[in-house]
């Protein structure tokens, strides 16, 4: 769904059925969280207090962190059901390139530094164009929870739907956003969504405004890592 082209390295198949901590791919943080929605919140509250706390511009995010913390989003696409089936299988094949990326490189900077020296940051399977993919996929959950906080709407329809569209309609051709629409339809509802993430209304709302606060700094951080090597965002 995120990207509209082959995931490269394998993907992992979800059961589906639930948020358990087992359908993590490689990497992902042993958060001491209560609920999957209190490990994502913290990790990138993490991350984010590290930029923040930046004033001179010099603070670079270590891979390996940056991978745990995205490993743990995955469970997100994964209680979704079918209409982000797409997005949850390339998502975690992204990922679980970076992780194996982070073995040998030691920040975000490093991958894309590599990438333009040898001028395949667009090559399909770059860690470049993998971590351009994660990021609209960290994107297009932020967008989700806030179009969910703003609805008391009983179907997540609408509020899935304009997330898409604000985040990953731009870059996906016709026929993989007619699937995608199509499949919306097949999205759990709200309560059982709550269910499957261990949340009530109250907690999720709460859990779910601290990623959204935390995410956008480290989305844009990610942007700035691009922009200030001259590669645009419109890809």
């Amino acid at each position: 769904m995120m990207m509209g082209e082959k995931a490269e390295g394998g993907s992992r198949q979800s059961s589906g059925g639930g948020a358990s901590p087992h359908h993590r791919p490689p990497g992902a943080a042993q958060a001491a969280a209560t609920t999957p929605l209190s490990g994502i919140a913290e990790a990138f509250e993490e991350m984010a207090g590290l930029l923040r706390s930046d004033k001179g511009g010099g603070v670079e995010l270590r891979l390996d962190k940056f991978c745990d913390a995205c490993s743990l989003v995955s469970v997100l696409f994964g209680c979704l059901g079918l209409a982000f089936k797409f997005a949850e299988m390339e998502y975690i094949a992204k990922v679980r390139d970076l992780v194996e990326a982070s073995k040998t490189h030691r920040t975000l900077q490093n991958i894309l530094d590599l990438d333009v020296a040898n001028n395949s940051v667009r090559t399909p399977g770059s860690h470049t164009r993998n971590l351009r993919r994660v990021r609209q996929g960290l994107d297009l959950i932020r967008a989700l929870f806030e179009q969910f906080l703003s609805s008391d709407d009983y179907s997540l329809k609408d509020a899935a739907t304009t997330a898409y569209t604000q985040v990953c309609a731009p870059f996906h051709t016709w026929a993989i956003r007619t699937a995608v629409y199509a499949g919306m339809y097949a999205l759990p509802y709200r309560d059982q969504l709550l269910l499957k993430l261990n949340e009530t209304d109250k907690t999720a709302e709460k859990k779910m405004r601290r990623y959204i606060k935390a995410s956008i700094p480290v989305i844009q951080y990610i942007d700035k890592l691009y922009i200030s090597r001259n590669i645009s965002l419109d890809w």
